[in-house]
């Protein structure tokens, strides 16, 4: 089962349990950069209250609007580290759960150090928060497979190319991928929905390190794998 979305940073909880759902996330890093998307930014909230941050990774683009994310470029890592590091402590510090999270997050921030590609950050923070999970799939980047044009036939040949038989489907690309295509190839679809109350109030909007603070890893974790595709509202 193969889940194919793009690197975002600490992305929201409703992509974080569409990639436990699958056996294999494919890193879509060859399609062109959205900077009103979260590949370089992440929505938080706080743990007491309705107020939500945003957590952002200044960026620029070294073709313009035509950048691919995987060409993307972090304008100052070292400020970056600082921002990553500080936002979080100042929202999540009060948790019970934050030292050992802390733990975990200086693995990302070390990457700073090493790279200024934004995309590999925000793989690793995906990285991180899915190994914080217990998800002991496969991650295979996009660029590195050979795929087809196309919006629907790219995915089916990103899911051949990694041998996967049901490619994870969210309620975007339900709206315009041809599953006539998938069908064609063997392969099958299955809508992934997560519902609206309890650990996933908010899934849909904030990063999926509200959750594992507020919550804790045990808690989303069960709840992620006793979510399967098609449950929801």
């Amino acid at each position: 089962m193969c889940a194919i979305h793009q690197p975002n940073l600490l992305p929201r909880l409703s992509v974080m349990a569409k990639i436990l759902a699958a056996d294999v996330w494919v890193v879509l890093d060859d399609v062109q950069h959205a900077r009103r998307d979260y590949q370089h930014r992440a929505r938080l909230g706080a743990l007491n209250g309705d107020a939500t941050r945003w957590l952002s990774l200044p960026t620029s683009l070294p073709n313009g609007r035509a950048t691919l994310i995987r060409d993307a470029r972090l304008t100052d890592p070292a400020r970056s580290r600082r921002q990553v590091e500080g936002i979080l402590r100042e929202q999540y510090r009060a948790s019970p759960f934050w030292h050992a999270f802390a733990e975990r997050l200086r693995l990302l921030l070390d990457q700073f150090d090493t790279t200024d590609r934004t995309a590999q950050i925000t793989e690793a923070s995906t990285v991180l928060l899915l190994d914080e999970l217990g998800w002991s799939g496969r991650v295979v980047r996009s660029s590195d497979l050979a795929a087809r044009v196309g919006r629907t036939q790219r995915l089916v040949d990103l899911c051949l190319a990694v041998g996967a038989g049901t490619y994870l489907c969210g309620t975007g690309g339900s709206k315009y991928i041809e599953t006539g295509r998938f069908a064609d190839a063997g392969i099958g679809v299955r809508l992934f929905t997560v519902p609206d109350t309890g650990v996933w109030t908010g899934a849909r909007a904030l990063s999926a390190v509200h959750g594992l603070l507020v919550h804790g890893p045990e808690a989303v974790a069960g709840a992620a794998l006793g979510t399967p595709p098609g449950s929801g509202r």
